[in-house]
């Protein structure tokens, strides 16, 4: 039975898929269903009475048409949108196999304000959301039932309509929120316009625009309007474009700060509707360099001080290390991390990267020639560590210069000696009698 229904559900899906956009009658659907249990709960040392929502996942279909149409797929449940001044199929950018359908009942917040356009009848709320299973864009639309039940806005959400299986849900599309950047990836230090765009079937006096960005567990106001008093705070959103049912924001330097999850609030009383926006800042890999040339060499004893420099990453979490390693055949070839190696502080770069440097002081010694020295970086944006090694040769010195300190000292011993006795003999000659003439 359920493959019988599979293979009619991917007939039918396969039928509207041939179908131009603006034409399509009928989509496949998640019903997400919601219902309110009563649990006693410990609250304070007391049992209480708390409302509690349960939900259930159920199949259903997204209908386009008149009151009265019979259902596409009768073994369904059918929302019927009989009416769409806001119509979100001219919303959709790509083919209806790219598309996840979701329907869930909307709770209007229990204010008595009622919709201009639906007259003073009781209705249920539902959202309808359209997803590009890539993450292009999402569409949500508020849709509304005409309902028989009375008081259907009190908040304990219990005399909602209730939805059997094959039921169809005449409803009437009033409003709806659409963008194309759900999710965002963006480098540093670059424009970002997150989008966020409304449709509502009638002119508001009442209507009421936010954005808000949640990071790290913080919320903060980014923009608001409201029609009514006309006052707007904040910046990043045309206020005329509003009127044109345009509220994107426009960021004009990303930075650090700016990653997060933005939230796009549009209240036309008694919806209040939102999308919210990830945003995530591009990872740079470093460009890393030594100080040194691809071969070292120097004598016993001479001192050398090696760095290697990571420059221009971002995020900031980078790790680097020397390895030093044999390259003489036979040897181990288990690399040895230096414990000696210093670190600078993280640099901030104008561009909102970062730039470290490790260094070492070499002192080599015979043991050390043919060793290989490599500086290891990784980082989130590289898929494998960068390295850059050299190779050292050592110079012992030579044998002679330990016997030439003493050498050069008998020698000025010589020298002095010489130089005194060629002294004495002169004053010898002075003293002597001088011819007679």
């Amino acid at each position: 039975m359920v493959l019988i229904f599979g293979a009619l559900i991917s007939v039918l899906l396969t039928a509207v898929i041939s179908q131009p956009i603006h034409e399509v009658r009928w989509l496949p659907c998640e019903f997400i269903d919601e219902h309110v249990v009563i649990v006693e709960e410990l609250v304070q040392g007391k049992k209480m009475n708390v409302s509690e929502p349960k939900y259930q996942l159920r199949d259903a279909g997204l209908q386009f048409g008149k009151p009265g149409d019979s259902p596409v797929h009768s073994e369904l449940i059918t929302f019927l949108v009989t009416a769409y001044k806001v119509d979100m199929r001219r919303y959709i950018k790509s083919g209806l196999d790219t598309l996840q359908c979701e329907v869930r009942r909307h709770y209007s917040g229990g204010t008595p304000e009622r919709w201009p356009s639906l007259g003073a009848h009781e209705h249920n709320w539902f959202t309808c959301t359209l997803r590009h299973t890539e993450g292009l864009f999402v569409i949500t639309s508020f849709l509304t039932h005409s309902s028989n039940v009375p008081n259907v806005m009190q908040p304990d959400l219990q005399q909602w309509v209730p939805v059997a299986d094959k039921d169809i849900i005449s409803t009437t599309a009033v409003m709806l929120m659409f963008s194309n950047t759900p999710s965002v990836v963006v480098g540093l230090m670059k424009e970002q316009t997150l989008n966020c765009e409304f449709a509502v079937d009638h002119k508001s006096a009442h209507l009421t625009v936010e954005w808000h960005l949640q990071r790290k567990g913080h919320r903060s106001k980014l923009f608001s309007y409201s029609s009514h008093t006309g006052q707007s705070e904040g910046s990043g959103v045309s206020v005329k474009a509003i009127a044109e049912g345009d509220a994107s924001l426009k960021i004009p330097l990303t930075r650090e700060t700016s990653e997060g999850t933005y939230v796009c609030s549009v209240h036309v009383p008694p919806i209040a509707g939102s999308h919210s926006m990830a945003l995530q800042l591009m990872a740079l890999p470093p460009a890393v360099s030594l100080n040194v040339n691809s071969e070292v060499s120097l004598s016993e004893g001479e001192l050398q001080m090696v760095a290697c420099e990571a420059t221009h990453y971002y995020p900031l979490d980078v790790h680097m290390e020397w390895l030093k390693e044999s390259l003489t055949p036979g040897a181990s070839h288990m690399p040895e991390v230096l414990k000696v190696v210093m670190f600078s502080n993280h640099s901030n770069n104008p561009d909102g990267t970062y730039s470290l440097t490790a260094h070492f002081l070499l002192k080599p010694t015979p043991q050390d020639s043919g060793y290989s020295y490599t500086c290891r970086v990784s980082h989130d944006a590289l898929q494998m560590p960068i390295r850059k090694s050299f190779t050292l040769s050592v110079t012992e010195k030579d044998s002679y210069m330990w016997y030439l300190p003493p050498i050069l000292i008998i020698i000025g011993i010589l020298a002095l000696l010489l130089s005194r006795q060629r002294a004495v003999a002169g004053n010898i000659y002075d003293s002597s009698p001088q011819k007679m003439m």
